[in-house]
């Protein structure tokens, strides 16, 4: 990964959003429910020989791994144009070795693969065109309005049958009340410095419904990115070593990933990860 490429290099650690600091200082698995979450979506997914659409694919780690799924075609959509070259690079290096492999007599079906720069809200792909739309920590990192443009958009762009697959922050539980969820949305993003508002189970089943689509499957992991078991567990021991250093020699972000980490242990109670299937009739 090309730290140097990473989006908003021009933005100090003191100010950059948490999962792009997160990435600065070497983290690879940026979403809430980390890797045992995205594995069980990208298999709810179901993508082999279908065309699909991942929405802010970021460091293209789920990338690789809905490509490894073999699907009929990849296309990335991320609006920050460093974002989709970190896709890209991500990309060209799987597809190296699965061509690799298949001059190996190995055979592994490899995906037509696009990168489009646009926004999520208005991706520019055709009507009914794929089978399957992916996203992950990024709808919580908008508001209501265009949540619901995003989810709008994603019934789009999908077949009948299709499905988009969520991975988002969530609050539970369904009965919490208001000024709660308002304490707990603030002290997020002044933390991560992003304006993040995630919503309970039934607010994202509403969500979802309100754009057309009928709720299939739902799937919880921990909220746990900060966690020493969750980073061991994703990272592996280098990668844990990797982030230790970065964070000594980088005294902006260690303060801020230690005041991200007091906020999630604040409010743990609170939080988890969530995926959801959605289907479109």
């Amino acid at each position: 990964m090309n730290l140097s490429a990473l989006p908003m290099q021009d933005r100090p650690d003191s100010e950059v959003g948490g999962h792009w600091l997160l990435a600065r200082v070497g983290k690879k698995v940026l979403r809430p429910g980390g890797l045992e979450l995205t594995n069980q979506m990208v298999q709810a997914a179901d993508v082999r020989g279908k065309d699909i659409v991942e929405l802010a694919p970021g460091l293209g780690l789920t990338a690789q791994l809905l490509t490894e799924q073999g699907p009929k075609s990849y296309t990335g959509v991320d609006e920050d144009p460093d974002a989709t070259a970190s896709t890209t690079e991500a990309l060209t290096e799987l597809t190296a070795s699965m061509t690799a492999e298949n001059s190996s007599a190995v055979s592994t079906t490899i995906p037509e693969i696009a990168m489009v720069t646009a926004n999520a809200k208005s991706t520019g792909l055709p009507d009914s065109s794929v089978d399957v739309v992916f996203g992950e920590a990024m709808l919580t990192m908008h508001g209501e309005k265009a949540k619901s443009a995003i989810m709008a958009e994603a019934f789009r762009i999908l077949r009948p049958g299709g499905k988009y697959v969520i991975h988002e922050l969530c609050l539970e539980p369904d009965t919490l009340a208001d000024e709660d969820k308002l304490e707990i949305r603030r002290a997020l993003a002044k933390s991560i410095r992003v304006n993040a508002r995630p919503l309970t189970t039934e607010e994202w089943d509403q969500l979802g419904r309100d754009a057309g689509f009928t709720v299939a499957e739902h799937h919880y992991a921990d909220m746990a990115l900060l966690k020493p078991k969750r980073n061991l567990q994703d990272e592996g021991i280098k990668g844990v070593l990797r982030i230790a250093f970065n964070l000594i020699r980088m005294p902006d972000a260690r303060k801020r990933v230690l005041n991200m980490r007091s906020v999630f242990n604040k409010y743990s109670d609170h939080l988890q990860a969530i995926g959801v299937v959605l289907e479109k009739a």
